[in-house]
């Protein structure tokens, strides 16, 4: 029996024309122009799959995809769209299709896909899973849980604004990327991208860097600014910057897309005094909050893949990942977030000996990572080994004092195998190892350097 398939398209010329592809590959074909009667269709067990364009004149199917993923969880949907943008993608990953096909299309690819989804041997789920994972890891945000699609909706409504963007969330939830995301889809997307990390930042630091002639607003002109760790802003530079964006003459005022980033609630500073409520307001015109991981574990699953996927093109062994590891995954808090379970994933991948992850594996790692949190937290462990440390200094040098600079040559013992562990878990990506640190990118450049570290990769 032929595989049927209900087709979705205001456009009767492109109904027509993919009625008849369709039909020649051997497809039943049914088809409509709207989304209520493509839902009712799906409501009575129609149809093998769905193929479907995004809006028909006032209806959306991404607005019905949820109650036809209830209805038919195992149904694969197809959805083409001429609008061809990041809020598209995601919007469709993040409901739950199969598949994401952008118009104009080439039809022998679209085919292709469509047998793809329709493919029912013993080994399809797993075809689906590598599929959607190649996929997902090309996108700027990974996840299809209900906390997702309200940041999607979010990023969609201010992509193509000049507004100014407040992200906030917890260390590791992605606030970069949502970021890089909406410059990379707005009418700036041809300028410049320049970003800046505040944390442990003076305020003569930060108006060197921001506001001078050649600062990073400056070379962000034209482009998008991006400025991360708003909340440790010293008070001195959130004068500035409220002056600035006040400032109504256009030979003051920058030409730059601002996009901030907080870790901590900005309301909640600012009820605090600890942050100029009038720069807050100025800062908080669309709001964007990023759940933690723990808040979205649907989208473990997908995370890990499109993870695993990532690693290997990184030049990691090739691993997939089972059903129980992702249940293990689920069952841990993540303080962390998607940057722990990326690092996690990317040492699964380079250590087990395994094509496949399994529970056992994660656990491991898991476990690795709650021993090294208590030796570091244990009077038995790194305290107290750090105190056996400093007393042999004073041991050694008795009756006398330790030579002078004692702080320094213990820090720097601390510091070294910090920032080599975290430069090795990232690959050498300053960047990344910088965010992992919690310090800002120059003063991680400036200790590399200090302490003789040598790297094998830039940023």
């Amino acid at each position: 029996m032929s595989a049927r398939i209900l087709l979705a398209d205001d456009d009767s010329s492109l109904r027509f024309v993919l009625s008849q592809a369709l039909g020649k590959e051997g497809y039943a074909v049914r088809a409509t122009g709207n989304v209520a009667t493509l839902s009712k269709w799906v409501r009575e067990g129609e149809g093998d799959l769905v193929l479907s364009d995004v809006y028909m004149g006032d209806e959306c199917v991404f607005d019905a995809l949820p109650a036809m993923r209830t209805a038919r969880p195992d149904l694969p949907v197809i959805v083409m769209s001429a609008q061809s943008t990041v809020a598209t993608a995601l919007s469709a990953a993040g409901a739950g299709a199969f598949d994401y096909v952008p118009k104009p299309f080439d039809l022998d690819e679209l085919m292709a896909v469509v047998r793809r989804a329709l493919d029912g041997g013993p080994d399809a789920k797993t075809r689906a899973q590598a599929n959607k994972a190649e996929k997902d890891e090309r996108l700027p945000l990974i996840g299809r849980s209900a906390a997702m699609q309200d940041v999607y909706r979010v990023m969609a409504r201010v992509a193509g604004t000049d507004l100014t963007v407040l992200i906030e969330g917890e260390s590791g939830t992605g606030k970069e990327r949502v970021a890089r995301a909406i410059h990379d889809h707005s009418r700036r997307a041809s300028g410049p991208y320049e970003t800046y990390s505040l944390a442990g930042v003076g305020a003569a630091q930060i108006d060197r860097d921001l506001f001078a002639t050649g600062g990073k607003f400056a070379k962000a002109s034209g482009g998008t600014l991006f400025l991360e760790d708003i909340d440790e802003l010293p008070s001195e530079a959130q004068t500035r910057l409220a002056g600035l964006l006040h400032a109504e003459d256009p030979g003051v005022r920058p030409n730059t897309r601002l996009i901030v980033a907080a870790q901590r609630s900005l309301a909640g500073l600012a009820r605090q005094g600890a942050f100029r409520q009038d720069l807050f307001y100025r800062l908080n015109v669309v709001a964007i909050r990023l759940p933690p991981l723990r808040d979205r574990l649907d989208d473990v699953g997908d995370l890990a893949r499109a993870f695993l996927l990532r690693a290997k093109r990184e030049g990691l062994p090739e691993k997939s990942i089972d059903a129980a590891a992702i249940e293990r995954l689920k069952a841990h808090a993540f303080p962390g977030n998607i940057r722990e379970l990326e690092n996690l994933l990317r040492r699964a991948a380079a250590l087990s000996p395994a094509a496949v992850i399994t529970a056992r594996e994660v656990g491991a790692e898991l476990g690795a990572d709650a021993r090294e949190a208590a030796s570091i937290e244990s009077d038995e462990g790194f305290e107290a080994a750090l105190s056996r440390r400093v007393a042999g200094e004073f041991s050694a040098a008795s009756p006398d004092m330790p030579a002078a600079g004692l702080y320094d040559r213990v820090l720097a013992e601390v510091e070294r195998p910090l920032i080599l562990q975290a430069l090795t878990a990232t690959r050498g990506n300053q960047i990344r190892a910088a965010a992992v640190l919690g310090i800002n990118r120059n003063t991680l450049r400036k200790k590399i350097q200090t302490l003789g570290i040598r790297t094998g990769r830039g940023d």
